[in-house]
Order: structure tokens, then C-alpha cells, then sequence
């Protein structure tokens, strides 16, 4: 599977963006798709997830700021991010897992910035 992300950018804190994903190359309803966070210095951490079926599960510090959704007819996941927080800013990668193998696969990342 090939992921295509876009949407990233500078907003001010209090602000939205919203990133999304365009997946090709495989049956998209076999993947469980995320979307991940990394700053310079620190492992790359888990923002959402929602499963084939549409379950989302989020981290603590992005419930009820952020949503992610999936489009299983146009192969999209998308990222809606509400109240950003300058903590927000990092480089944002979207993930999809195959729910056969458990292989995690990537696309490039999307720069988000927050300004105070």
C-alpha cells in the first residue's frame, strides 16, 4: 500500500487543520489506519487510530480536540485537529497496519506547526 498525506501547515495556537491520506496499491479495507506524531529527539507516537470496521481510538492529549475518520469507497483517512496547542507541532506521518500481517506501513510526513 502507498499512503499520500497532505494538509499539513503553520496555524496559531487555538486553531484547525485538517490532514488527510490517500491510500493506493491494496485493498484499503484491510488496513487499520493512523495517524502518528514525531518531533526532532523523541520516537514517534500514535495520535489516532481507527480500525477497518471505523472504530478510532485516540491518544489523551488529542480526545475531544482531534477526530479521525476513513473513506473506505475513496480510500482516505483524514485528521480533523481542533484547539491546536503549540505541543501539537510536529512532523505527522499516516500509518496503515494490515490487519493480516500486522505490517506497518508509511507515508511521508506532513509538517504541522503551532505558534503561540
Amino acid at each position: 500500500v502507498q499512503l499520500q498525506a497532505s494538509g499539513g501547515g503553520l496555524v496559531q495556537a487555538g486553531g484547525s487543520l485538517r490532514l488527510s491520506c490517500a491510500a493506493s496499491g491494496s485493498i484499503f479495507s484491510f488496513y487499520n489506519m493512523g495517524w502518528y506524531r514525531q518531533v526532532p529527539g523523541r520516537q514517534r507516537e500514535l495520535v489516532a487510530n481507527i480500525t477497518n470496521g471505523g472504530s478510532p481510538n485516540y491518544a489523551d492529549s488529542v480526545k475531544g480536540r482531534f477526530t479521525i475518520s476513513r473513506d473506505n469507497v475513496e480510500k482516505t483517512v483524514t485528521l480533523q485537529m481542533n484547539s491546536l496547542k503549540p505541543a501539537d507541532t510536529a512532523v505527522y506521518y499516516c500509518g496503515a497496519q494490515s490487519t493480516y500481517s500486522g505490517r506497518l506501513y508509511w507515508g511521508q510526513g506532513t509538517k504541522v506547526t503551532v505558534s503561540s
